[in-house]
């Protein structure tokens, strides 16, 4: 049992993405021959609501199921497309509003000893988001006390676009800490690869980011991490409702992230002190260097983490299952392995980040998405919300093809974001209600009345900008699966911007009952839409709006 412990240790300490690509290749041909003689130990869930056709194999227990995992065992697909953790649901824990979200970031920002890694579109320049950075200062102040450890290391990643607009920007808010923290300080800025030459320089500043940004959100602290699709400015910490969700103590999940925004920022522009932006030595410039070099190297190089992620539980599942044939030879105490049962009963619920990249050719979260809006059965039903409802045509049909009953939540216009906003930005509201009209039509048209329900979400004050899913397997009144994070269903989603989300997979009674509450608390403050809906003043849509809508709403 001390051989294969040590190979771990040993691959875990020399193994980076640079060798993802060739390791990937080689584990991936020795753990199919492996596969094939004994079963997968890469697969952990069995496919959702699958044709009734026999498993050619069992999970093995070293995967961490047992026969008794109904709920888990119905998606093992999942792994086909992105790297898994196992988790102890007890550690998720739903926020349920802006203020908390913010509090949360600010106490855990306070305590981080390692690190603090955040990737947001932009970075507000309000006095709360002073406060954020302020709390940012001080914790990198105290990390250079006498005894405090290893000096606490910060990254920030933000959308190049977004971070640079106006005179008081996310840039000059963050240039006192790179400042007088150089050492401890990377703030990364991420430019799309697709805008260059000449419509970057005749592009309006307020429309560029329409064509491609950084829009993933995570905020890391230590081993600890909160998936969301919320932005760093006082209206998402206020009175812009989202959705968010808090990972504490969840090493693993920490690590991939933390990676996975440091691939990103390798890839991006570099602040420095004086305000000046460079890119790392050797990486090809977004919009000056060749279009299909940068997007091959980026993906390449992002990839990368998440092959090293899939490769490392290859190994550890191997070695894992060498161990325990081991151990069944050489001790066969049936006391030891209750005990060895009963110290991961608690890891009952399993995270799946899903990375959407489509300029750089990554399209994980895409893949899935697909799979789950279809695989659902007559008695399933998926609770499924967007800010702003502009679903692909793919997800279109998709959702109206399925068996699964849908529930669809999206902002009326009174809460969208865009609502009341000078010029062309302010027809976008009734962009999204021309959309959702010619859905629902396509609901009634199709007779799917009795499945697809659309409904509103109106709040006074308010705007609404929360994003995911549900999932309520038949016979089940709590969700066993969520997706949460920066997507938004929409073209941009999917084709043009950079986004992540994860898929908890959950028999945690507890954290399913947060779920529901979640979605109970969001759709409480809804309203059904019906015929009546688009006859109202507030729903009315030019007549330009509805002939440019066809072709604008790839960019919004």
């Amino acid at each position: 049992m001390a051989a294969p412990m040590s190979w771990r240790r040993l691959v875990y300490s020399v193994y980076t993405p640079a060798f993802a690509g060739v390791f990937t290749r080689i584990s991936d041909r020795f753990f199919r021959a492996r596969d094939r003689r004994k079963g997968s130990s890469v697969l952990l869930l069995a496919p959702l609501l699958a044709e009734a056709e026999p498993a050619p194999h069992c999970v093995p227990r070293s995967a961490g199921l047992k026969e008794t995992d109904g709920l888990l065992t119905q998606f093992q697909w999942m792994a086909e497309h992105a790297p898994g953790f196992r988790v102890p649901g007890a550690h998720i824990h739903i926020l349920s509003s802006p203020s908390q979200f913010y509090q949360a970031i600010k106490s855990r920002i306070k305590t981080a000893k390692q690190r603090v890694v955040m990737a947001s579109l932009y970075l507000g320049t309000g006095q709360l988001e002073q406060e954020l950075v302020d709390c940012v200062e001080e914790a990198l102040a105290r990390s250079q006390q006498p005894g405090d450890g290893p000096a606490l290391q910060v990254s920030i990643l933000l959308d190049y676009m977004r971070g640079s607009r106006g005179r008081q920007n996310s840039r000059t808010m963050l240039l006192p800490l790179l400042q007088r923290y150089a050492s401890q300080m990377r703030v990364s800025l991420y430019h799309t690869p697709d805008l260059r030459g000449l419509l970057r320089l005749l592009m309006p500043q307020r429309f560029n980011e329409t064509i491609g940004v950084q829009h993933i959100k995570v905020y890391l602290f230590d081993d600890s991490v909160i998936i969301s699709g919320a932005n760093l400015s006082d209206s998402y910490f206020t009175n812009r409702q989202d959705r968010y969700v808090l990972l504490e103590n969840c090493k693993e999940v920490a690590d991939f992230f933390a990676s996975l925004v440091g691939a990103v920022g390798d890839v991006s522009l570099q602040l420095h002190p004086d305000d000046s932006v460079s890119m790392l030595e050797g990486r090809v410039h977004p919009y000056n260097g060749n279009r299909k070099e940068f997007s091959a190297s980026a993906r390449e190089h992002i990839m990368g983490v998440v092959n090293t992620a899939r490769l490392r539980q290859h190994l550890s599942r191997h070695w894992q299952d060498e161990e325990e044939e081991e151990q069944a030879e050489r001790k066969k105490e049936q006391q030891q392995e209750d005990e060895e049962e009963g110290e991961e009963d608690d890891r009952d619920t399993w995270v799946f980040p899903l990375v959407q990249m489509k300029p750089l050719g990554i399209n994980m979260d895409e893949q899935v998405t697909q799979r789950l809006l279809t695989k659902g059965g007559a008695d399933a039903t998926v609770f499924l919300t967007s800010g702003y409802f502009n679903l692909t045509r793919a997800y279109m049909r998709l959702v109206l093809g399925a068996a699964a009953d849908y529930r669809i939540l999206t902002a009326s216009p009174e809460v969208n974001g865009f609502y009341g906003a000078k010029g062309v930005a302010g027809a976008i509201p009734a962009a999204y209600v021309h959309i959702a009209r010619q859905f629902y039509g396509n609901v009634r048209r199709l007779g799917q009345q009795e499945r697809v329900h659309l409904y509103e979400y109106h709040r006074p004050q308010w705007t609404f900008h929360a994003k995911g899913l549900w999932f309520y397997l038949g016979g089940q009144d709590r969700p066993c699966l969520t997706l949460i994070g920066s997507p938004n269903f929409g073209y941009r989603s999917v084709h043009r911007d950079l986004e992540a989300q994860i898929a908890i997979v959950t028999e945690n009674r507890e954290l399913r009952a947060q779920l529901q509450e979640e979605h109970e608390r969001l759709y409480q403050r809804s309203s059904e839409v019906s015929l009546a809906t688009f006859e109202r003043p507030d729903c009315f849509v030019k007549l330009w709006v509805k002939l440019v809508t066809p072709v604008l709403k790839n960019f919004f």
